[in-house]
Formats: C-alpha cells, sequence, structure tokens
C-alpha cells in the first residue's frame, strides 16, 4: 500500500506532538475516542512487470466476491494497490479487504479461495508473496467507490522505553483530528493508523494510513503539517524520543478502493 516525501509525515508530527504532553493538548485529546476494532487484510505481491496487465485482467473474480460481501455484512471496504515507488524487497501490487471483525475478514478468505481467486495463473507468476493482518481503533471513510487514487503510508516503530500509550495519545491529540478537517473538506477519502493484529513483526510498529482522490491531495495533506507546525506554540524532541527514526518508512501506491 513506497515514497520518501519532501516533508516526511511522522517528521513533521514529531515537532507538533511535543505539545500533546501539554494540557491544553489533552483537553482535546478527551474529544477523540477509540472506535470499534477494523481488521484489515492485506494480500501483498511481487510480479513479473511483463505480467502487470494480466494481474489487472485478472482481478474480475475476487471483486465479484467483495462485492458481495461489501452487499452483506462481512466487509466494510475493499481494494487494490499498485506501488508507484519500488524498492528492491518491496511489494509491486496488493489486494486488502477490511472488516469489523476478523470474522468477516477470514469468512471472505475462504470464499476468495472457493472461487479460485488464490490459485490464477496470474497470481502463480508471482515471484513473492505475504500477508499481514492489521486492526485499527483510529479511522473515517467516505463511503463510494475511487479508482486511480493515491494512498501514502508511513510506518513507525515505538522505541522499547515509549510510554504504552504513545499511539493512542499521538492518535487522539493530533492525527485524528487533522485527518478528520482533511476528510470532511474533501481532501481525503480515508484514514487508519493501524497496528498489526496477527504479528508477523516485532510489536511496537503502527501505520498512519490515508488515501487521497487525486495527486493534489497529497500536496494539500502537506501543506496541512506544515500549517500545523506553523501555528502550534510547542516544540522540542520530547515525542521523538519515542520513536525509533531508523524504522520509518513511507510508501505511495495508487488505488482502486470501495467503501461501504
Amino acid at each position: 500500500m513506497n515514497s520518501r516525501m519532501r516533508t516526511t509525515f511522522f517528521a513533521t508530527c514529531a515537532l507538533i506532538v511535543t505539545g500533546a504532553w501539554t494540557v491544553p493538548a489533552l483537553a482535546q485529546a478527551a474529544e477523540v475516542s477509540e472506535k470499534p476494532p477494523m481488521y484489515t487484510y492485506v494480500s501483498d505481491w511481487v510480479f513479473p512487470r511483463a505480467q502487470w496487465t494480466e494481474i489487472e485482467k485478472s482481478r474480475g473474480g475476487t471483486t465479484k466476491v467483495f462485492e458481495k460481501a461489501l452487499s452483506g455484512s462481512s466487509l466494510i471496504g475493499y481494494g487494490d494497490d499498485l506501488t508507484l515507488v519500488h524498492q528492491p524487497d518491496g511489494s509491486t501490487h496488493d489486494t486488502w479487504w477490511s472488516s469489523m471483525s476478523m470474522a468477516g475478514l477470514l469468512n471472505v478468505l475462504d470464499e476468495i479461495h472457493k472461487a479460485g481467486g488464490a490459485t490464477t495463473p496470474a497470481l502463480n507468476s508471482a515471484t513473492k508473496h505475504w500477508d499481514e493482518v492489521f486492526v485499527s481503533r483510529f479511522y473515517n471513510w467516505r463511503a463510494g467507490s475511487y479508482t486511480g487514487a493515491y494512498t501514502h503510508t508511513s510506518s513507525y516503530k515505538l522505541k522499547a522505553d515509549a510510554p504504552d500509550d504513545a499511539m493512542e495519545s499521538l492518535s487522539k491529540s493530533f492525527i485524528v483530528p487533522m485527518m478528520e478537517k482533511l476528510l470532511a473538506d474533501g481532501t481525503i477519502v480515508e484514514y487508519e493508523i493501524d497496528q498489526q493484529a496477527v504479528h508477523t513483526q516485532a510489536p511496537g510498529m503502527f501505520l498512519i494510513v490515508y488515501i487521497s482522490q487525486n495527486a493534489g491531495g497529497v500536496d494539500k495533506v502537506n501543506a496541512a503539517l506544515q500549517q500545523s507546525l506553523k501555528t502550534n506554540p510547542f516544540a522540542g524532541p520530547a515525542f521523538g524520543s519515542m520513536i525509533d527514526f531508523a524504522e520509518h518508512r513511507d510508501e505511495l501506491a495508487r488505488t482502486n478502493a470501495t467503501y461501504k
């Protein structure tokens, strides 16, 4: 769902959120509550470039499974991504689907296998494949279908001595309020703050993800971060001390997404 932005998402947040440990920011944090858990299954693939056209053609069967699940109660969203900034060990494509329960994710996975969607000739051309399951308690979206959108993902790892509620404090005091404003004005159509629900990596990693309907939205998100930095009266390295920035990575992808 890999682009190093001119102003990386969390490098800016690190300065702003220093103020999150003060009384005014804590008052704002009280306005944001965790939501029921939303689970997302992400299936990552590495395909030879010669197969990319066939990959797009082969999505039809899986889409039918997703649409049926979306019309019922199993899914709240699904989509696929094409990586725009490639890395030697990164995926070229992924497919994902989101549900308000693990059962919803796994039932759809079963249906994909029953429909033969996991063993198509196009998928068999993959040179690498891996899966991840995430959970989010901070998220929101605009219902609808979006073609050729842009997904920006920033991944971070907390230091071992970071407070237990570091991610929650960051989400409540700064990220969620900002994302809600960007969602309301149409700059983005979805956001989520994810942790792994099935730990294929060491605990402490989290993702900040947003989807913009067009390329201009990426610039607008960066501008919103810059403006927040200018207007926030607090500064300092306090929050930066909680993050292992050596583990920070960004990703940028072209996305097709549908939300209920």
